[in-house]
Parts: C-alpha cells; sequence; structure tokens
C-alpha cells in the first residue's frame, strides 16, 4: 500500500464517469481534461475499431445512424452497464490513452463512478475492463456520492441531502448523510428512454421514423416535463413509414410533453418511494434541504417544478449538472488516502 502511494506521486491518476451517453475523465489539480460520447465503430462482424483505433466518442456519435453496412456504431454501454465487454475495454483504453499521453510512466490509478443498484458481475466487469485497459489500480464510487459531492452536497454531515441523478440509462436516487447513503433507489429509465419515447410518438402519430440522434434534438428543443411555459413547435424529418420516402410534418411541444409522461412518471415514482423509506429525523431534513437534480436529464425543462409538484420539497438544478458524477470523481481522487477505504476496488472481494 505504502509502495502504491509513492506511485501516486507519479502517475497522472484520473476520474471516469462511464455513462451511458457521454463519458467525462477528470485529472487530479486539472479538473474535467475529456468530454465525450460513449459510442464505438467496428467493423461489422468483429470488434476491430476503426481507424486504427480512433473511431471512438465524437468521431464515432457522427456515424451513429449513418454507417454502411460494413461498418456498425455501437453504444457498449446500455441501462448504466457494460453490455459489450470488450467494445467498453477499446473505449476506455483510448480515452486513458488520450488524457495519459506520455505525461507519466507509472500507470494511472482510475476512479470511476457505477450506478448504485448494479450487480457484483457487472461490477467486476467495470473493473476488469479498466484495468485491462491500462490502469493500475481501480476504486468504484456510486454515483449518487459522486454527483452529490460534484453538486456540493454536506453529504460528510449529519443532515440529509437528497440527489436525483438523471443520467443516459439509469436514474439514481439517494438521501446520505455521514458520508454514506442511507436509503437509495437506482431504475433504468431516464434520458434514453425519454428519446426512445418520442421515436414511438413519431411512429403511432405520424408513421415517420425518426432517428435517435434527432429524438435527443426534439427533446433539448421542445420537450418539456409540465406545462410552464410558451408552447413551441418544430419541424421533425425522418423517413415515412408507408412510402419508404423521406418526410417532414410539424410538432408541438404540447405532444412531446404528453409522450414524455410515462418515463417522467417512473422517475417521480423513483423519488416518492425513497422518500417513503427515509427515517423520519432525515425526512425532516429534506423539508428544508430540499432535493438537488443532476445529470443530462436534469436540464429537461420543467422537470423541477413537476417534482415539486410531486413530493412538496424545495427543488434545484445543480450548477452544471452534466459535469457533476465526474467532478465528484475529481474530489475523491484528490482525497485517495482518505475515501478509499469506503470505495470497492480490485483488490476487492465483490
Amino acid at each position: 500500500m505504502f509502495f502504491d502511494s509513492i506511485l501516486g506521486w507519479f502517475s497522472l491518476d484520473m476520474g471516469i464517469d462511464l455513462g451511458t451517453c457521454n463519458t467525462l475523465v477528470c485529472v487530479r489539480g486539472e479538473g474535467i481534461v475529456l468530454n465525450e460520447p460513449s459510442v464505438v465503430a467496428v467493423k461489422k462482424g468483429t470488434n476491430r475499431v476503426l481507424q486504427d483505433g480512433n473511431a471512438v466518442g465524437l468521431v464515432a456519435k457522427e456515424m451513429l445512424g449513418k454507417t454502411p453496412g460494413s461498418i456498425t456504431a455501437i453504444r457498449p454501454l446500455k441501462d448504466g452497464v457494460i453490455s459489450d465487454f470488450e467494445i467498453t475495454e477499446a473505449m476506455l483504453a483510448y480515452f486513458i490513452r488520450r488524457v495519459h499521453g506520455r505525461r507519466g510512466f507509472v500507470k494511472p490509478r482510475v476512479v470511476i463512478a457505477i450506478p448504485s443498484g448494479i450487480t457484483a458481475v457487472e461490477k467486476r466487469a467495470v473493473l476488469d475492463s479498466a484495468e485491462r485497459a491500462g490502469a493500475r489500480r481501480v476504486y468504484l464510487v456510486e454515483e449518487p456520492m459522486a454527483a452529490g459531492i460534484g453538486a456540493g452536497l454536506p453529504i460528510t454531515e449529519p443532515t440529509a441531502s437528497m440527489i436525483v441523478d438523471i443520467g443516459g440509462g439509469t436514474t439514481e436516487v439517494a438521501i446520505m448523510s455521514l458520508a454514506d447513503i442511507a436509503v437509495s433507489e437506482s431504475i433504468r429509465t431516464a434520458g434514453d428512454d425519454f428519446d426512445e419515447s418520442i421515436v414511438n410518438h413519431m411512429k403511432k402519430t405520424y408513421n415517420l421514423m425518426i432517428g435517435e440522434q434527432f429524438a435527443e434534438k426534439v427533446k433539448i428543443e421542445i420537450g418539456s416535463a409540465g406545462n410552464f411555459g410558451p408552447e413551441k413547435t418544430m419541424e421533425v424529418r425522418g423517413r415515412d413509414m408507408i412510402s419508404g420516402l423521406p418526410r417532414k410534418c410539424i410538432v408541438t411541444s404540447e405532444e412531446i410533453r404528453e409522450a414524455l409522461q410515462e418515463p417522467i412518471g417512473q422517475i417521480i415514482d423513483a423519488v416518492t418511494r425513497t422518500l417513503e423509506r427515509a427515517e423520519p429525523e432525515l425526512a425532516a431534513d429534506l423539508v428544508e434541504t430540499g432535493i438537488v437534480l443532476a445529470g443530462g436529464g436534469a436540464l429537461l425543462r420543467s422537470i423541477d417544478k413537476v417534482l415539486h409538484q410531486a413530493t412538496g420539497l424545495p427543488v434545484r438544478i445543480a450548477d452544471d449538472p452534466l459535469t457533476c458524477v465526474a467532478r465528484g470523481t475529481s474530489v475523491f481522487l484528490e482525497n485517495l488516502e482518505l475515501w478509499k477505504d469506503t470505495m470497492e476496488s480490485d483488490m476487492t472481494d465483490l
């Protein structure tokens, strides 16, 4: 352990928010140095990454839905966990290589944020992928803890802090106190489900097939969780399911809001279930401290107001909610000797 600490002075240790949609990497003392989509382009029928292993992230995302028959653009994480081990390993190796470069001759120690509800097998997949991708030691921290620290919540104090982290694949709901999670729930309903609901709405209502990226664009431009602002319209383009020809139509923010009601309802249910399981003293604290929203889903218009209506608690959106988890991992990195006994690692029996 002492030798590992000495090596830490010479390695470029990093924290990774390994997200379903985006992977963020931060370096101790430098903050976030990489923010790219969790997408890899491979030769069809193989796990060989294109362009000498460089068709990862932004380069690969631009290929989504537009690849010829010989190329496949893959998102190797689904619902916050690894669905393709080899591709995840290639993606992590690329990101670690890009950040680490030649700045350190010692392999880095890596802190990775993981969903709180994943299984021991899924944790082992993350550990093994990171080790084989070039990490010297791997530590796992639960996403709600990282998001809470990144959002500036006083999670080490004897008072309740509540975070709702709506990512791409999972929504993490947790009440924290005294540097630990008191009550939590992790559901596999999040930003990707918002996009899928929009795709399904366009199919059912307009017989129009649109891609994931265009659905995400619709969500960002006119999507909302509640009727708290002016109604908007947007031109949506795709392929007609009957004629097979390209077509466009106009959709309103009202119908997109209706399409999003099911996944938003599931998130609200997870929040209320977590509150119902909280100890009375923690619940009493939350009347004053309220709920903090993090993750990309926190940027959906009016979701804070809808959560406030459902719970009666104050709800606020964290500063820069997209980077909360990554910033939290950087705090763990800076205090690794203090926190490492509370984190699972590749030296821990899972």
